[in-house]
């Protein structure tokens, strides 16, 4: 039995060597990439024994992804199918102006035909926690329809549900994301969402502060935590709303950031800690990710116990 189930979809990431353009590239750095397994290396790096289930081709690309996956000590329960394809994104990095793009090529992969069904649900019900992503049900009808049978599974077998809001608008417009996403609400029991998410696309006004209240007063949520990038994040649970700054950080690599912070701070709340003591934890795996290429936070919990307690760390000798 594992502490915490993730499902979703995990990606190639093919990113060209330093500021190179991908229409000039020709070669690539590949990793594995996708918000629900980058959280479960996150909240098994802090303590937490982690499955990650998803759908894959049965190809090499989609051993690859597997292998990458276990090598960081995550079990797996994946579906194996015969159609549809691996989906993969290219990450072309710059600095301002041009700035860091990402293209995707994910249509017809398949873990958009992917049905609750075909796993092993009991994996889920016999979890602490079962946690999806808003990037999941925005790929598909089919996995909208899985998100909530999966959410509803959880609930029943009293499973704590945490999913991260992570709207995309190149997966779909706000109207789709608010529409689908707050019939998604009474099975949530801890929703992550970033402060411009809330506005945006729930239409939320306020300070994240307010948002955060707002957020756990109208839809009844167990905890709401929301992330404001660089100022850090809050959080509300009990009617009480806990403030976390950012730790000060070099950035190397910013994808993952938010997976890493997530992850975090369901290990430390599963380990016991109180909500401010969790979001201390999130912020500072989310400071060591940036300084990290790929896209899984590669941390020890001495790292962020270093950083929780003294801010930063020096040489290690």
């Amino acid at each position: 039995m594992s502490d915490i189930v993730t499902f979703g979809e995990t990606m190639l990431r093919l990113s060209p060597p330093g500021n190179e353009r991908l229409e000039s590239a020709d070669e690539f750095e590949i990793h594995a990439g996708g918000a629900e397994s980058n959280v479960a290396i996150a909240a098994s790096r802090l303590g937490a024994t982690a499955t990650w289930m998803s759908k894959l081709p049965e190809t090499p690309l989609g051993r690859r992804v597997v292998g990458e996956i276990r090598s960081h000590g995550i079990d797996t329960d994946v579906v194996w199918s015969h159609r549809g394809r691996l989906g993969t994104y290219y990450l072309e990095r710059a600095g301002d102006p041009r700035g860091t793009n990402v293209v995707y090529d994910r249509e017809n992969s398949a873990v958009s035909t992917a049905e609750a069904r075909e796993f092993d649900v009991d994996r889920i019900q016999n979890a602490r926690v079962f946690f999806t992503s808003g990037i999941t049900p925005a790929l598909s009808s089919t996995l909208r329809e899985t998100t909530t049978n999966m959410l509803k599974a959880a609930k029943q077998a009293g499973t704590t549900t945490a999913v991260d809001f992570n709207y995309r608008n190149k997966l779909w417009s706000p109207e789709q994301a608010r529409e689908t996403m707050t019939q998604l609400f009474p099975g949530i029991d801890v929703l992550v969402i970033a402060a411009r998410d809330a506005r945006t696309v729930l239409g939320i006004e306020g300070d994240p502060r307010q948002l955060a209240h707002r957020l756990g007063s109208q839809f009844d949520f167990e905890t709401v935590v929301v992330t404001r990038g660089a100022d850090g994040a809050v959080g509300w649970h009990d009617g009480v709303v806990h403030e976390q700054d950012a730790y000060e950080t070099d950035t190397v690599s910013p994808v993952g950031t938010g997976d890493a912070f997530t992850g975090a701070f369901i290990a430390r709340r599963l380990h016991g800690d109180d909500v401010p003591t969790a979001l201390e934890y999130g912020a500072a795996t989310a400071a060591l990710k940036r300084t990290i290429p790929g896209d899984a936070a590669l941390v020890s919990k001495s790292e962020v116990d270093t950083v929780v307690s003294e801010g930063g760390t020096e040489i290690s000798r």
